[in-house]
């Protein structure tokens, strides 16, 4: 089984997903395909572009080069962990007990209880409301209030901040609030309407390109043709 290390080292650093068709800029990052055309659509007409990573610039749209080892290597782990969540977070309570020999990867992980759960464990975990579920993840504590040390539970629209029930009551009382469900929800349509947009444009451009290189192979037979017609016999 791989380790969480071998995961990290294989996620794409704009999406942190495990790397879909994998490329590689002229600086040696990599990137998803996808994720790395959205990032340099949206540098069109800024002046240049810039490697998100290292900020390395470059004069012209850099070329993307397929990263055929990484692409391997990829799919290699996956396909060995087919039923692993690739989020690498394991279950608290097998890690604990040592009931196993290899970890098991945990499908959701408790914000009140802050630890991390296998299906067997899930089943008899409480269901209380207060008992909030999420998806695996390592950072419980940024899933917190940094004042109250309580679940984030809410999202303040007037300030752009995710708070606590302690916040509505207190600093944030009166301002128009979101369930965190609802607000995600909000980002995601957000992002997708983005995306698609910079997608549409990628689009244009590429019609745009066979356009122009099309009307240059034109010219450059009838500039042929000019000069063979004005070549002595």
């Amino acid at each position: 089984m791989a380790s969480a290390d071998l995961r990290a080292e294989l996620k794409c650093s704009v999406c942190l997903n495990i790397y879909t068709d994998p490329v590689m800029l002229p600086c040696g990052h990599n990137f998803c395909r996808v994720c790395i055309d959205c990032v340099l659509g949206t540098q069109e007409g800024s002046g240049g572009f810039f490697c998100p990573v290292c900020r390395k610039r470059f004069r012209s749209r850099p070329a993307l080069q397929r990263n055929i080892t990484l692409h391997n290597i990829v799919e290699k782990v996956v396909s060995a962990q087919p039923d692993q969540e690739e989020s690498g977070v394991f279950c608290t309570h097998c890690e604990d007990s040592h009931c196993v020999d290899s970890p098991v990867p945990a499908i959701r992980s408790c914000l009140l209880c802050e630890v991390s759960l296998c299906d067997k464990h899930l089943r008899v975990h409480n269901k209380s409301p207060e008992h909030i579920l999420c998806d695996p993840t390592l950072s419980m504590e940024s899933r917190k209030c940094s004042i109250h040390k309580k679940i984030l539970e809410h999202y303040c629209t007037g300030d752009k901040t995710c708070i606590c029930v302690y916040c509505v009551t207190g600093e944030h009382k009166g301002h128009e609030m979101e369930s965190l469900d609802e607000a995600s929800e909000k980002k995601k349509e957000t992002l997708r309407n983005v995306l698609q947009k910079l997608l549409t444009k990628r689009e244009g451009m590429e019609e745009r390109v066979q356009s122009l290189q099309e009307h240059r192979r034109k010219v450059e037979e009838e500039a042929a043709g000019d000069t063979e017609s004005h070549c002595p016999v």
